[in-house]
Order: structure tokens, then C-alpha cells, then sequence
């Protein structure tokens, strides 16, 4: 089946299947929180971004085979409330940006700065490190070498706009600059995007907009 992205809390999980990289995207919580479970297809080792919300429903899509770590995006609690269940029964390492870790309830065992290389067997992720919607957000870059990228978003880019940064212009202007130099300077426009909530978009999509996020300030 084709991968749309299009998931609802409650309802099936949509999966993403690359060459060397599956990506499982499954909607949780009274937020409508995405969860992405990655597997390495050589090796089966699975890292988890963002425990958001439900544990039972997480670790179900999981399975037996455990994961090996999870990665929270940033401190908001809507994306950690399974975190403490899911690593109780998992055992996963747990990977955040350094300057929202002290947010997270959950201890960090890996503080994760800008441009760091995140593993899962044979699979790299890239940390790009977003200033504005937190202190500490960070985006997770896939840089298929069989396609195109594939970008981890979490709250701070969205179809139509960059993350809520509360009418604050110091943050607007530091996230919609982080945005542009680490994300739309340096990705092309067939990268997929996969943000912290709601339907996936790509960079194509949203680049002609960026003028108009900049004129309206959010």
C-alpha cells in the first residue's frame, strides 16, 4: 500500500517503507501526537521518536523486538507522557536535545547538540539543533542514500507555517532562521517532512511560502 501519512488516534499505524530505513507513523493522546518507530531493514535494531502518549499502544506497534533507543524532540509534556512507561519496558536509551533535557522528566542518558550523528545499525540520523518553539528542539534528518531526505520535525515545522512560538518575535525570528539555514538552505525540495502532529508535507510544498511566514510573524 502507499504510504500517505495520514494517520488518527486510534486507528491504524501508516507505514513508510525505504530501502534500508522502515518508518512506522502512528497518532496518540488527546493531542493527536505522531510517534514514529524506525527500523533498520538490515539489521531490525528500532529507535522511537517521541513517546508521546498511550505506552500500551506504542509498545504494541513495537512488538517484541524491543527498541533500542527513543528520541524526544523537545521538552513539551505532550511529547513525553509514555516516555517513562515505554523505557521501563524497553530498556532504550533515551536521547534529547541538550538544552531541553532538564524538561524532561525522564533521565537523558544521551545529550544530543547540533549536527550529531544519531545511529540505528546501519541507518544515520542527523541532530539539527532549533531554536524557538523550545530552548532545545531538535530535528532529525535521514539522508537516504537511496533518495531523498527524510526530516523528524517535531513541533517546529508544520504544513503552512513553523511551530507556535506564543506572539514572542525573538523566538519567531530564531526559529523561522534555524528553519530556513539547517532545513531549507541545505535539504532539496523532494524531502519529505514528518512533523509532531497532523499530516506529513515536504519541503517542495512549503517552500514558496516562506515569505509570507516571515510577513505574518508565526
Amino acid at each position: 500500500m502507499t504510504y500517505s501519512g495520514q494517520v488518527t488516534v486510534g486507528g491504524p499505524a501508516d507505514v513508510h517503507e525505504l530501502k534500508d530505513l522502515m518508518i512506522t507513523k502512528i497518532a496518540v493522546g488527546p493531542m493527536n501526537n505522531n510517534a514514529y518507530l524506525l527500523r533498520c531493514r538490515v539489521t531490525d535494531e528500532q529507535l522511537l521518536i517521541d513517546a508521546a502518549n498511550d505506552a500500551h499502544a506504542l509498545l504494541g506497534t513495537i512488538g517484541d523486538d524491543g527498541i533500542a533507543s527513543v528520541v524526544t524532540t523537545h521538552r513539551h509534556g505532550d511529547h513525553w507522557q509514555a516516555l517513562a512507561e515505554v523505557v521501563a519496558a524497553t530498556h532504550a536509551r533515551t536521547y534529547a536535545g541538550r538544552e531541553d533535557a532538564e524538561g524532561i522528566p525522564v533521565p537523558t542518558d544521551v545529550l544530543v547538540d547540533d549536527g550529531d550523528v544519531i545511529r540505528l545499525g546501519n541507518v544515520e540520523l542527523t541532530a539539527r539543533h532549533l531554536v524557538g518553539h523550545t530552548p532545545g528542539s531538535i530535528a532529525l534528518i535521514y539522508d537516504d542514500p537511496h533518495g531523498h531526505p527524510h526530516v523528524f520535525t517535531g513541533d517546529c515545522l508544520f504544513p503552512g507555517g513553523v511551530g507556535n512560538t506564543r506572539k514572542d518575535p525573538e523566538a519567531f525570528a530564531r526559529l523561522i532562521h534555524d528553519v530556513e539555514t539547517k532545513i531549507f538552505d541545505v535539504l532539496p525540495d523532494e524531502t519529505w517532512v514528518y512533523p509532531g502532529h497532523g499530516d506529513d508535507t515536504s519541503l517542495g510544498a512549503e517552500r514558496p511560502h516562506l515569505p509570507e511566514w516571515h510577513a505574518r510573524g508565526w
